[in-house]
């Protein structure tokens, strides 16, 4: 039975701003924006080849505070390149941190939730 991670909520106080965030500013593509009533708002967005989207809104009841969530890491073919993309965009992102088990970048959203884009080390043969 396989078991796919497909969604992941993502606490912030401003849906707007969070939504011009990862979409405009970190590239992921908005897949769904829903004002269901006056309570609830449901946002999607994926990352460029992604099987899993993060989600946020209002009236979800997800039980985190808004920039409690540390460390989520996407994995991406060319660390460096990403890290342009993101510093052309206007995020703040660090520097490439190489380690023997990946090459690192890390950014936070408005709130301070927490990224980490890894590039995995080459394969020895």
């Amino acid at each position: 039975m396989d078991w796919k991670l497909e969604l992941v909520f993502v606490p912030v106080t401003d849906v707007d701003r969070a939504k011009a965030f990862y979409a405009d500013q970190v590239g992921f593509h908005a897949d769904f924006d829903q004002q269901v009533n006056e309570e609830l708002r449901f946002v999607q967005l994926t990352p460029p080849g992604s099987a899993c989207s993060i989600a946020f809104g209002t009236g979800l009841g997800v039980g985190m505070a808004p920039g409690s969530l540390r460390n989520l890491q996407v994995v991406v073919d060319d660390v460096a390149a990403a890290r342009k993309q993101l510093v052309e965009r206007g995020v703040d992102a660090s520097d490439v941190d190489v380690q023997p088990w990946g090459s690192f970048v890390t950014f936070a959203d408005p709130d301070g939730n927490t990224w980490a884009l890894q590039q995995l080390p080459a394969r020895r043969g």
